[in-house]
């Protein structure tokens, strides 16, 4: 009986002489399969890798620019505080960005870019910049900062003065750093601070009647709102590279 069933065995592989060949392919495609899984899987492990280093990044750079903005805020409040306590009263405008000197505390003559003589108003003009200064070298909080800017403001009534109301503008801001360079009681000048791409600080400009506070100007005093010296403060903003990195996360 055992020598019939094992001669009805070889006579069934006898029968079938692909059967070894298709269990090694089926063995061989199941390790490939295996080995693919395994690649599939690491490759997703380092996408989730990398993933999470972009959302920690873009979360860090979200951080930096929330605290640029208090580090503003910061800066703006305290100046404006330092100053009421000596009866100089400025604004905080445009967002919490602006730190505008009213025309009123620097009493500007008609058409005339220098400062006044008077001592009142030298005074003031030399608080505001101390102010200005400790304010934003303390704990170097420029280094937060991108530009700061001096800007000039007129009405809109014509300057018969060379180029007219841009150039009194301009020149009414020169006049303001200038002052601020020279006459301060820090030995470091404004003009020396670096932001934190290593470029100056500040910058000054004029804008004429292009930017103002009151779009109708039918009384003086709407007139004299308009007439004004604005400190704008820029921060630092994420790189082009940051950016981009948070439009891929979006994107996924």
């Amino acid at each position: 009986m055992k020598l019939g069933a094992r001669s009805h065995s070889e006579n069934v592989d006898e029968e079938n002489p692909y059967w070894i060949s298709f269990s090694d392919i089926m063995a061989g495609l199941l390790v490939i399969f295996i080995m693919a899984s395994l690649a599939l899987i690491l490759e997703l492990i380092q996408v989730q890798e990398k993933l999470k280093q972009t959302q920690i990044e873009v979360t860090e750079a979200i951080k930096e620019i929330a605290k640029a903005e208090q580090v503003r805020r910061d800066i703006l409040y305290e100046i404006k505080e330092e100053l009421m306590q000596k009866n100089i009263l400025v604004e905080v405008s445009d967002n919490d960005s602006v730190l505008r000197i009213p025309d009123q505390q620097l009493s500007f003559k008609t058409n005339e870019y220098t400062i006044p003589p008077e001592k009142s108003s030298q005074l003031i003009v030399k608080a505001i910049g101390n102010a200005l200064h400790r304010s934003i070298t303390k704990e170097s909080r420029f280094q937060y900062l991108d530009t700061v800017f001096v800007e000039g403001h007129t009405d809109s009534r014509r300057s018969p003065r060379h180029m007219g109301n841009w150039g009194l503008s301009t020149f009414r801001a020169i006049s303001i750093w200038n002052f601020w360079n020279e006459q301060l009681d820090h030995e470091d000048p404004l003009a020396g601070l670096k932001n934190h791409d290593g470029k100056p600080l500040f910058s000054v400009s004029g804008y004429a009647e292009t930017r103002p506070v009151n779009l109708l100007e039918r009384t003086e005093a709407e007139l004299q709102q308009n007439r004004r010296i604005d400190i704008r403060f820029t921060v630092k903003r994420p790189t082009i590279h940051q950016y981009e990195q948070v439009n891929a996360l979006m994107a996924e």
